[in-house]
């Protein structure tokens, strides 16, 4: 067991301790294997390609609501950065708002500034004030690169996975398949899934303070999240979620909107 250790440490610990940055505004240290311009790149290989196979909505009111919040919030997201110097962190952004034609209640922004909204969510947000919660809180994914230290958990497990196999190279093959599923099991429920939850309550976080700057009620969040939560069901238990429930979602919200009301701007 010892001799296991050993050799998970000495596979790990120098990547994890050489590849850590910290989020703006929450100040938390995360996982960076992965460069923003790569994941950009990515990113915008991505966005094109979904735009190509999906139907785009222009010329109408809720397209032109789409990107007016969008610009308000993009706005509100570079006086923060500005504000603490520390603009070079949007550097490589293009900022695009678009709407698709999809019932599916969902939304999204890519590393970049790349957001695409899906009609299914609108007659959950209702109003450009919802609109704006959501908003911005998926580029608040974005700018905390939530994406990337996804994808760099994944490899630090991956480089995990590979030490324990080298160390129980000489152990019978049952043994070895026995401990890599448990391996896989610890993984995904002690660390991705825990992750995945810290991210969305990082964005309700970070969306709450650039909504109020963008000039939208953060209150408003309490309530969008009430009507999501109105609208769902069958969901799986927290503990084997990627979201926070609804309803510690919105516990959260309201204990963070003190803090975000002192950037509203009316």
């Amino acid at each position: 067991m010892k001799k296991l250790l050993l050799t998970l440490l000495i596979v790990v610990l120098p990547v994890f301790f050489n590849s850590c940055s910290s989020v703006p505004v929450t100040g938390r240290n995360q996982l960076s294997l992965i460069p923003a311009s790569q994941l950009m790149t990515m990113s915008f290989q991505q966005y094109d390609q979904f735009l190509n196979e999906h139907k785009v909505v222009n010329n109408s009111s809720q397209a032109a609501m789409v990107k007016k919040v969008g610009q308000k919030i993009k706005s509100a997201v570079e006086l923060y950065f500005k504000q603490k110097n520390i603009s070079d962190h949007l550097k490589g952004y293009k900022w695009e708002f678009n709407l698709v034609e999809d019932p599916q209640v969902n939304a999204w922004c890519m590393p970049g500034g790349k957001v695409v909204f899906y009609t299914g969510i609108l007659p959950v947000c209702r109003d450009e004030a919802g609109v704006a919660t959501v908003m911005g809180h998926e580029i608040a994914h974005a700018i905390a690169e939530h994406g990337g230290e996804r994808m760099s958990q994944q490899l630090l497990v991956q480089l995990g996975g590979v030490g324990l196999q080298v160390a129980l190279k000489n152990e019978p093959a049952l043994t070895q398949q026995l401990a890599m599923a448990a391996f896989g099991l610890g993984s995904q429920v002690g660390v991705m899934l825990p992750f995945s939850r810290l991210h969305e309550s990082e964005a309700d976080h970070m969306g709450l303070i650039f909504m109020a700057m963008a000039g939208y009620n953060p209150n408003a969040a309490v309530e969008f999240w009430k009507r999501m939560a109105a609208q769902g069901g069958g969901a799986p238990p927290e503990f084997l979620s990627t979201h926070p429930s609804n309803q510690t979602r919105i516990d959260d919200l309201k204990k963070l909107i003190p803090e975000a009301m002192k950037y509203y701007k009316r």
